[in-house]
């Protein structure tokens, strides 16, 4: 069954995860397997991936895509910066919903919606949907732990009187690089966590 949240748009039921540092209409990120892109042709090769699944897809100057396939009345993706698929979807709701699904053949082309959408990640992202959800949850958890170092680096430095002014600009310096990629979406280091740990 295809969820949807309160504006229409797909759960990320497939492993996806949220894009911190995205607009309002926040964008998901999927982990793509290492070479994938490459091999795929970029965003180009993307559009034409995409094509195999959905329809009426059209292309802009960045290389994004934009489609729809029943259900779906909008799907857009393309490649990162930092070489994960990123999506948006949206799905009918409300009235228009119900009166596809009474329609003739109307629950079958939302299961196959489903299927396609499920379809195209896998081979887009290169990952099963059991391998993304576990990738998401991998990377929840990066980006758990450098919030948590950063208070608690905050916090040491507001209790610790006796600490070097070296260390204070390095902790500085660290918080900064971990604040940066939470707000980019790209998942902090253990090592650059650790780090910030070995200063306290």
């Amino acid at each position: 069954m295809i969820t949807c949240s309160n504006h229409g748009r797909l759960t990320g039921a497939w492993g996806s995860s949220y894009v911190p540092g995205a607009d309002a209409d926040a964008m998901e990120q999927f982990a793509v397997k290492r070479g994938l892109v490459k091999s795929m042709g970029g965003n180009a090769g993307l559009a034409v991936l995409a094509t195999r699944y959905f329809e009426n897809v059209n292309v802009d100057e960045q290389g994004r895509f934009t489609a729809e396939f029943g259900i779906l009345t909008s799907v857009s993706g393309s490649f990162n910066e930092q070489g994960k698929l990123a999506v948006d979807v949206e799905q009918m709701k409300g009235e228009a919903l119900a009166a596809f699904l009474d329609g003739k053949g109307g629950r079958e082309q939302a299961m196959e919606s489903r299927k396609r959408w499920s379809g195209f990640l896998d081979e887009a992202t290169g990952y099963s949907a059991k391998q993304r959800g576990d990738k998401a949850k991998e990377e929840a958890k990066k980006f758990a732990k450098a919030k948590s170092a950063i208070k608690m680096a905050h916090k040491s430095m507001e209790m610790m009187s006796n600490l070097p002014e070296a260390s204070i600009e390095k902790a500085h310096e660290l918080i900064a690089m971990l604040e940066a990629n939470i707000e980019e979406g790209v998942a902090p280091s253990e090592s650059q966590v650790k780090k910030l740990n070995d200063l306290f």
